[in-house]
């Protein structure tokens, strides 16, 4: 089972997500554990302060060191002293988040996810505690919430027994290069369009084929890209 914790100026935010749907009926079932520490509740200022102006002048707070470096040591501490987890800050700076990425940090036994905001976070910080940083796009959004908490399904969902079978996300675009063939269900006929006659036919080869046929099609077409890999 992983453990998952994510270092945010916004617990309540990520546990109104991470106790919905899939990943909180998976969290509730023990599969996987997903921790939220609030990093404002390891700084020593008593207006629980954790940003200052930027050095060098700018718009925008910087996140300050010594919360963050608190809240990550005393995570690290609760591991354990053989836990040997991945520090991952979420930033626009760095490597993209892939399905390839996903199944490595999934086979991981801890992730600290560290969720910047304001202006980001004093690099001096990062460099002590060796994040590694990643991208969840070449975009940039109010904080590392919203790409934390993606990490966080993308990685829970491949665990074991979160999902019904490992067809639930092999099939799925990326997870083997290509994206998913279309998806269909009843009724059969809709505003005059069929679903596809094999896929009623209950020919399993047949229906195999004609979605490994469909999938390459729309790589080709949505991502020719992928198809070039």
């Amino acid at each position: 089972m992983i453990r998952i914790n994510i270092a945010t100026l916004f617990p309540e935010m990520c546990e109104a997500f991470l106790n919905e749907s899939i990943i909180g009926r998976a969290r509730a079932a023990g599969h996987v554990e997903i921790s939220c520490r609030d990093i404002r509740d390891y700084t020593l200022n008593k207006h629980r302060k954790v940003d200052d102006k930027a050095y060098g002048g700018g718009t925008g707070m910087v996140m300050m060191c010594q919360p963050i470096y608190d809240c990550v040591r005393a995570v690290l501490g609760d591991l354990g002293e053989d836990a040997r987890p991945r520090l991952i800050y979420m930033s626009p700076q760095g490597k993209p988040l892939t399905q390839e990425l996903v199944k490595e940090l999934a086979a991981e036994d801890d992730l600290v996810i560290l969720c910047g905001h304001y202006e980001g976070v004093d690099q001096r910080v990062l460099d002590e505690l060796r994040f590694e940083e990643i991208s969840v796009g070449d975009f940039v959004v109010t904080g590392g919430e919203l790409p934390a908490l993606m990490l966080a399904d993308a990685v829970s969902r491949l665990q074991e027994g979160v999902l019904p079978n490992e067809d639930a996300y092999s099939k799925e675009s990326h997870y083997n290069g290509l994206l998913e063939y279309p998806q269909y269900t009843r009724p059969e006929e809709w505003h005059g369009r069929r679903v596809p006659d094999v896929l009623i036919s209950g020919h399993h080869a047949n229906i195999a084929k004609w979605q490994d046929e469909r999938s390459r099609e729309v790589t080709a077409a949505k991502r020719p890209d992928l198809i070039d890999k």
